[in-house]
């Protein structure tokens, strides 16, 4: 496997939609939760948490077993009571096994997505089992959603203005010892290790759909129309000076 495989599909040019979410910092940032850097420090580290022991079982058992993609698929559906959360997992599965069949078209992926097309396509299962198409290791896989949910995380907070653009880069290096901490802890984690650490992010980032305001939009504002979700943002817009687009 070559290094550069690895840059691309960290890259946030690479399109996954991960991007457009925010973790739940958004949410937790509305509700007062999320006040100073060192709260914004806490929260990264629980996010962090959260996808080793939230995503990482169903990863690396799709990477292990990817015979089981639908069977694990359903785990996921189950264990993502959040609604928010479950949306958000289908839109980023479906993106990234999209993203992979046009960047490296291939038998294993065209297979992977007709059994995806089945299923709710969560985006946990389909990490594993399309980067495992793809040809990248266990450990790569791992340290690419560690590292992506901290950029996530982390990009939200500098575009929600919790924190500079400076100041996010420092706190991503700073969080290095856990990430290496998280990554040894993540070596050997299967489906009994499957766990919700984070069960109060968890509930704030449920009422996403209900702040109307929201930078990140969620899906079902979007299904409704640009326009629609353009009024119902703008009053919350106008209160911080900003004119939508």
């Amino acid at each position: 496997m070559s290094d550069w495989l690895t840059w691309q599909v960290v890259d946030s040019a690479f399109p996954t939609g991960a991007f457009a979410h925010s973790c739940g910092l958004e949410a937790a940032w509305q509700h007062g939760e999320i006040r100073d850097a060192g709260e914004l420090r806490q929260f990264l580290h629980g996010a962090l948490q959260q996808v080793t022991f939230g995503n990482l079982p169903l990863v690396n058992a799709a990477y292990r077993e990817p015979e089981r993609l639908e069977c694990l698929d359903a785990r996921a559906d189950a264990f993502l009571l959040n609604s928010v959360a479950n949306r958000a997992s289908r839109i980023q599965g479906r993106t990234l096994l999209a993203t992979a069949g046009r960047v490296w078209p291939s038998a294993a992926l065209a297979d992977l997505s007709a059994r995806a097309a089945r299923t709710s396509a969560h985006v946990s299962p389909l990490t594993g089992a399309t980067f495992k198409a793809v040809g990248l290791s266990l450990t790569t896989i791992q340290q690419v959603v560690l590292f992506g949910t901290a950029r996530s995380v982390l990009a939200a907070a500098v575009r929600l203005g919790i924190a500079g653009s400076y100041e996010a880069q420092q706190l991503q290096a700073s969080c290095g010892p856990w990430l290496d901490e998280l990554l040894r802890r993540a070596a050997e984690l299967d489906l009994d290790d499957l766990a919700q650490t984070a069960p109060i992010a968890d509930l704030l980032q449920a009422r996403h759909d209900r702040s109307m305001g929201s930078v990140f939009f969620h899906a079902s504002i979007l299904s409704r129309g640009m326009g629609y979700a353009k009024r119902r943002a703008t009053p919350w817009l106008c209160r911080i000076g900003a004119t939508p687009q």
